[in-house]
């Protein structure tokens, strides 16, 4: 994976994603707060284990190593969605974020 930031504006990506970090936990609460525990991450690494490219990327003639477990429809705290496989998709990083920010407004995005 290449980096973000050159090396004079990496030290300041850290702390934007620092600071983002700490934004989120504020308004959503930590993983294990938001249903995402020690079941969540033991299920997250087989999936990825055994669906280990983003299938956006594959979609689009790429392959990506998958690095998140996205879930199609956001379950939206419902455990019936959380849990259900057949929910989830493999995704890298930044297939996930884009996801994620459409799905949710952010990035300037107004709420699907």
């Amino acid at each position: 994976m290449t980096d973000k930031y050159c090396s004079r504006h990496k030290e300041k990506g850290k702390e934007l994603a620092a600071e983002r970090e700490a934004r989120r936990k504020r308004f959503k609460g930590t993983a294990s707060q938001r249903g995402y525990g020690s079941k969540w991450q033991r299920l997250r690494a087989q999936f990825l284990k055994s669906h280990p490219l983003c299938e956006e990327c594959k979609r689009q003639g790429r392959l990506t190593k998958a690095t998140d477990v996205d879930h199609i429809i956001p379950h939206h705290g419902d455990p019936k969605l959380m849990w259900d496989q057949s929910n989830w998709q493999a995704l890298c990083h930044e297939c996930h974020s884009r996801k994620t920010a459409k799905e949710n407004g952010g990035f300037g995005n107004s709420v699907l």
